[in-house]
């Protein structure tokens, strides 16, 4: 955040809250790491308690789960590593995350042969829904020079 043009106390604080919040989310990402890392690891061990258990559909479908949740934590972290960058939650990438974790519980549901015909209307209809809010923020994008 930019805060050198306001002047005084009220100044050194905005700096000192925009300082805090840096450490806040570089703190956030640190962690976002280590659970990336560690979600991986976990990929890893289902893929080997899949390929030992080809028979048990149980062992393939908690492998899809599990890489279906890395990638939703990737794009979280993208999420927290932009708005480092650029000190704003975009709502591009926003919608992204939602659209990704939305797509996410579609495939949970289609490929375990849960989801009632009500749950897909209403998911897809949200996921409509967010795309539209995606393709809007694309289209309406602030300018680079833009304070707010």
């Amino acid at each position: 955040m930019n805060f050198s043009n306001i002047t005084g106390t009220k100044g050194q604080i905005m700096r000192f809250y925009g300082w805090i919040i840096d450490i806040i989310v570089v703190f956030l990402i640190l962690v976002m790491l280590i659970t990336l890392g560690v979600a991986f690891i976990g990929v890893l061990y289902e893929l080997y308690d899949a390929l030992t258990n080809l028979r048990h559909e149980i062992a393939i479908q908690t492998l899809v789960i599990s890489i279906l949740s890395v990638f939703i934590l990737i794009e979280l972290f993208r999420t927290f590593t932009d708005y480092l960058q650029f000190h704003r939650i975009r709502m591009r990438v926003l919608t992204e995350v939602a659209i990704v974790f939305i797509l996410r519980d579609i495939f949970i549901g289609i490929y375990g042969h849960s989801l009632l015909w009500q749950d897909l209307l209403a998911l897809s209809v949200l996921l409509a829904v967010l795309v539209t809010a995606r393709i809007a923020s694309v289209y309406f994008t602030p300018d680079k020079n833009s304070t707010e």
